[in-house]
């Protein structure tokens, strides 16, 4: 088992509000902050809903769900998370705003033990750890979306991250919340958006430049190479703003080409057609 009873998570949107809802089904008593009570409320539905959905599925029964939610405590106050074990940030990736986090939270988890760690997909995590005076206890713990169903989570040290650290976060992962955690090192993209971004760039590339239609590109990696998704319905799943702000924070590191956002792509984003959550992408995704 895990030393790990009490967690914090900022932010609940996406990601957030479901590594909240993992952290809560596993029995840990969870604080979910946001900074707005308008954002916490809605972050609060997306997290009820998503409970109900899985009730639904048969996948969670009622008192099970309504067990979930009593763990779980929502607030805009970040002086809460004193006596948090654990926190996890899950806000917009930026490094601005992540470093800025990292900073109050230092301040505020009074816990001489506790970690702290981001769900950062690309930015580096010794520049969050050096934000703090707790360096050793800083790491990435990385979910993919949706964390609710995805197993993999990464866990990524900084030069400073001590080795209990990292124990004590896979532990957490492992035989609490019954995920299969792999590590990677300190790099931009870590290891599977190393992999991915640059696949999803090349599909971007392909249509961009009239070789074959989205269609055809999904359809073919997904009848050719079993892939569940095409790269085109996967760049709309993950949010085409994300997927451009990790593959510029992984060009800016690493200044490899193939990194590059395509021109189609950045014109999208700046359009507002950011993927599904938008409701339109690549594809359309009417509401409902």
């Amino acid at each position: 088992m895990t030393d790990i009873e009490r967690v914090g998570v900022v932010g609940c949107g996406q990601m957030g509000s479901g590594i909240a809802e993992v952290c809560a089904r596993a029995g840990l008593d969870v604080i979910v902050a946001e900074t707005t009570g308008e954002a916490l409320e809605l972050g609060r539905t997306r997290l009820v809903n998503s409970l109900d959905k899985a009730v639904a599925r048969g996948k969670l029964d009622g008192a099970e769900r309504d067990a979930a939610l009593e763990r779980m405590t929502f607030t805009t106050d970040l002086g809460e998370f004193a006596d948090r074990d654990l926190v996890i940030e899950a806000v917009v990736e930026s490094e601005q705003v992540k470093t800025e986090i990292f900073h109050v939270l230092d301040q505020v988890v009074t816990r001489q033990d506790a970690l702290l760690a981001s769900n950062t997909s690309a930015i580096p995590l010794v520049n969050l750890a050096v934000a703090t005076t707790r360096p050793a206890q800083v790491l990435g713990i990385h979910f993919f979306n949706p964390a609710q169903v995805q197993r993999l989570v990464e866990l990524i040290p900084a030069l400073t991250t001590s080795e209990e650290t990292v124990r004590r976060a896979e532990r957490l992962v492992s035989d609490v919340l019954g995920k299969h955690p792999i590590r990677a090192q300190d790099r931009s993209g870590f290891v599977v958006n190393a992999l991915l971004i640059p696949y999803l760039l090349a599909a971007v590339r392909m249509f961009e430049s009239g070789a074959a239609s989205r269609e055809d590109i999904d359809s073919g990696m997904e009848q050719g190479c079993a892939h569940p998704l095409g790269p085109l319905k996967t760049a709309d799943l993950i949010g085409l703003d994300t997927v451009v702000s990790i593959a510029e924070s992984m060009y800016a590191e690493l200044k490899e080409p193939l990194y590059a956002p395509p021109p189609l792509l950045l014109r999208m984003v700046a359009a507002g057609q950011l993927g599904r959550k938008s409701g339109a992408g690549f594809y359309p995704y009417p509401a409902g």
